[in-house]
C-alpha cells in the first residue's frame, strides 16, 4: 500500500488513521447516547467491532469539501448542514437498497422527509461541522501523531482485516435475513390472487 500517496492534500497514512479514529469516536458517542436512552448497553454499530464508518465518511467528506471556507464560520455552518444532510440521505438510500432498512427513524420529528431526514438533524449537522473544524479534527490529528508510524501501520492493518471480516459476515447475515421477508411477501400475494 502506498502510505505516502497524497489525497486531498493529506497522505494516505494519515487519512486511514483519521478514518479509524472517527469511526471509533462515532461508535462511542452513538452507543453511549443510545445506551442512556434505552437504559441498557446498546451497540449502535452494524458489526461487533467498535466502529461506525459512516461517521468517518461524514467527518472526512465534510472536512475535505469545506476546508476552503473553514475561516468563515457563518458560511461553514450552512454548508456543513447541507453537505451532511445530503450524506445522510445518500446513506439512507444505500442502506435501504442493501440491507432493507434504515437504522434511524425521524417520523416522529417535525419537518421530516420520509423519516430519513428532519430539520432538527440538519440544524445539528451545522453545529457539528463547526465543532469539527474548531476542535474535533485538531484532537484527531493530535491523537494520530501521538504514536509512531510503525504502530499506526500495524493498527491500521489490524483494524482493516478485523473490521472487513466482521462487516462482510454481518452483511451476509443481513442479506440472508431479508429472504424470509421476500418469501412471505410472495406468499401473501399468491394467497390474495387465489382468494379473488
Amino acid at each position: 500500500m502506498a502510505w505516502t500517496h497524497v489525497v486531498y492534500g493529506t497522505d494516505l497514512y494519515h487519512l486511514i488513521q483519521w478514518f479509524i479514529l472517527y469511526s471509533f469516536l462515532g461508535w462511542l458517542v452513538e452507543s453511549v447516547y443510545m445506551s442512556f436512552c434505552n437504559r441498557k448497553l446498546t451497540n449502535r454499530g452494524f458489526t461487533f467491532s467498535p466502529f461506525c464508518p459512516i461517521y468517518a465518511v461524514g467527518a472526512l467528506s465534510v472536512y475535505a469539501i469545506l476546508r476552503p471556507i473553514a475561516h468563515n464560520y457563518f458560511l461553514l455552518y450552512f454548508a456543513g448542514a447541507a453537505v451532511a444532510t445530503l450524506l445522510e440521505y445518500v446513506t439512507a438510500v444505500i442502506m435501504q437498497n442493501t440491507l432493507g432498512n434504515v437504522w434511524w427513524d425521524y417520523h416522529e420529528k417535525p419537518f421530516n422527509y420520509k423519516g430519513i431526514l428532519c430539520l432538527e438533524s440538519t440544524v445539528a449537522w451545522g453545529f457539528y461541522t463547526l465543532i469539527l473544524f474548531a476542535f474535533l479534527h485538531g484532537f484527531v490529528e493530535m491523537v494520530t501523531e501521538s504514536y509512531s508510524y510503525h504502530t499506526g501501520m500495524f493498527l491500521a492493518a489490524g483494524v482493516i482485516v478485523i473490521y472487513s471480516f466482521d462487516f462482510f459476515l454481518h452483511l451476509f447475515q443481513a442479506k440472508m435475513n431479508r429472504y424470509p421477508k421476500k418469501v412471505e411477501k410472495i406468499r401473501e400475494r399468491v394467497m390474495l390472487f387465489i382468494q379473488r
